[in-house]
C-alpha cells in the first residue's frame, strides 16, 4: 500500500517556474511507477508525465515536453515535477498517482492517487 500526499501548488504568472513534490509513504515506492495527472472543472484528469520506478524512462503530455520534468527519489520516497515557463493553460489541481504497471500509468490509470495540490497561472 502507498499513500501519496503533495506539495509546492501555488499562484504564479506566467512565465514563472514552480516546484510540485510528492511524498510517498510505504516502504515498496520504489518498484511503483509515479506520474503527475492535473484535473480541471468540467475535463476528466489528464497526464502531464510519468517515470518507472527506474529512470531514466519518462514520458509527457504533448503540451509540456521540453518545460516540465519529472524525476524521483527512491531512497526520499518522493517523485518531483519541476514546472518552467508555465502557461495559462497549465492552471489545475496538480496530483500523483502510483500504478506498478509501467504501461497502465501511461495510458492514465493508477492504483494510488494523492488529494492534489493547486496550480494557478495568471497572465
Amino acid at each position: 500500500q502507498v499513500q501519496l500526499g503533495e506539495s509546492g501548488g501555488g499562484s504564479v504568472q506566467a512565465g514563472d517556474s514552480l516546484t510540485l513534490t510528492c511524498a510517498a509513504s510505504g516502504r515498496l515506492f520504489k518498484e511503483y511507477a509515479m506520474a503527475w495527472f492535473r484535473r480541471t472543472p468540467g475535463k476528466e484528469s489528464e497526464l502531464v508525465a510519468a517515470i518507472d520506478w527506474k529512470e531514466p524512462d519518462t514520458h509527457y503530455a504533448d503540451g509540456v515536453k521540453g518545460r516540465f520534468t519529472i524525476s524521483r527519489d527512491n531512497a526520499k520516497n518522493t517523485a518531483t515535477l519541476q514546472m518552467n515557463r508555465l502557461k495559462p493553460e497549465d492552471t489545475g489541481v496538480y496530483f500523483c498517482g502510483a500504478n506498478l504497471n509501467w504501461m497502465a500509468i501511461k495510458e492514465g490509470r493508477y492504483d494510488h492517487a494523492g488529494q492534489g495540490t493547486q496550480v494557478t497561472v495568471f497572465t
